[in-house]
C-alpha cells in the first residue's frame, strides 16, 4: 500500500467519524464510543478489503459482513453512505420513525445489509452458517463477522467458535472490537476474557492480534486470515472507544450516549482540524 493509498483511507475514516457524530446528534441517541472506535476498521474492510459492489448489493460473488454488535450501527451506515450504497443526506435520517436506518441493523429494510442484529452473540452463527453454506457450494465468498469483546461473555458465542473451528471455516474471519468496556463498566470488571488469545487457539482458531486504528495492520491481517486454510481466523483488534474525540476515548459512560449540539460541533471541528 503506498503512502497516498493509506492517507486517503485515513481521510475517509476521518469523514465517516464525522459522520457518525452528525447522525447521532440529530437523532438524539444511539452508541457513540463503539461507533467511533471501529472507524478505521470498517474503511478498510468497505474502501480496500472486501469484494462488493454497492451499485449491486445483492451480487452473488461479494464477501459479506455480518455486524454482530449491532448498537454500532452508526459505523456501518456511515461507511456504506461514503461507499455508495445510498445518499449521504439520508443518514440525518437515523432512529427516525420509518427510517432504513434502524436503530440496530435490519436486513429487511436497507439492501447491502446481510443480517439482523440487536441482541449480543448471535452474529458468529449466523456467519459460521454462511460461511459453511459457501463451503458446501464450493464458493469462494468470504464472511467477515465484526464483534465486541463484551459479548464475547454471552455462551452461544462459544458455541459458534467451537462449531466454526471443528468444521475448519477458513472463510470465516471474525474481528474483535477490543476495547474493554461495555455498557456499564470495564469488561474486565464486569466479567473478565482473559486469556482471550489462549480461548480463541484452544478452539482451532488462528488469531492475530493487531492495532484497531493501524489500517494498514488490519488489511495485512486480512490478507493472512483468507490465505490461512486450514482453520478459520479471528484478528484481535485493540481499539480505543471514542476514537478521535479524545475527551471521551476510553471513557465506558459514552458507551450508549449520543452527543449534546454543542459537543458535536466542537468534535466535528476537531476532526476536520486533523486531517488538515
Amino acid at each position: 500500500m503506498t503512502d497516498e493509498q493509506l492517507l486517503s483511507l485515513q481521510k475517509i475514516a476521518n469523514d465517516i467519524r464525522i459522520s457518525i457524530i452528525t447522525m447521532l446528534e440529530t437523532a438524539g441517541s444511539g452508541h457513540t464510543a463503539g461507533a467511533l472506535g471501529m472507524a478505521d476498521i470498517f474503511t478498510a474492510l468497505y474502501f480496500h478489503v472486501l469484494k462488493h459492489d454497492p451499485k449491486n448489493p445483492t451480487w452473488e460473488e461479494r464477501d459479506r459482513v455480518i455486524l454482530s454488535n449491532g448498537h454500532i450501527a452508526p459505523v456501518l451506515y456511515g461507511t456504506m453512505a461514503h461507499a455508495g450504497y445510498f445518499p449521504l443526506e439520508e443518514l440525518a435520517t437515523l432512529r427516525k420513525f420509518g427510517s432504513r436506518l434502524q436503530g440496530h441493523p435490519d436486513r429487511l429494510f436497507l439492501p447491502g445489509i446481510e443480517n439482523t442484529s440487536g441482541p449480543l452473540g448471535s452474529g458468529l452463527s449466523q456467519a459460521s452458517g454462511m460461511a459453511l453454506a459457501f463451503q458446501m457450494d464450493r464458493k469462494d465468498n468470504h464472511v467477515y463477522c465484526l464483534m465486541s469483546d463484551g459479548e464475547l461473555q454471552e455462551g452461544n458465542t462459544w458455541e459458534a467458535i467451537m462449531f466454526a473451528g471443528h468444521k475448519k471455516l477458513s472463510n470465516l474471519t471474525a474481528i474483535i472490537d477490543r476495547n474493554n468496556i461495555q455498557i456499564d463498566g470495564m469488561t474486565d470488571d464486569v466479567l473478565t476474557l482473559e486469556p482471550l488469545v489462549d480461548k480463541w487457539r484452544a478452539f482451532n482458531w488462528n488469531v492475530i492480534e493487531i492495532d484497531g486504528h493501524d489500517i494498514e495492520a488490519f488489511i495485512n491481517a486480512c490478507e493472512t486470515a483468507k490465505s490461512f486454510k486450514e482453520k478459520p481466523t479471528v484478528i484481535i483488534a485493540k481499539t480505543i472507544s471514542g476514537k478521535g474525540v479524545v475527551e471521551i476515548e476510553g471513557d465506558y459512560r459514552w458507551h450508549g450516549k449520543p452527543p449534546s449540539t454543542e459537543e458535536k460541533d466542537k468534535w466535528v471541528n476537531e476532526l476536520e482540524d486533523s486531517i488538515r
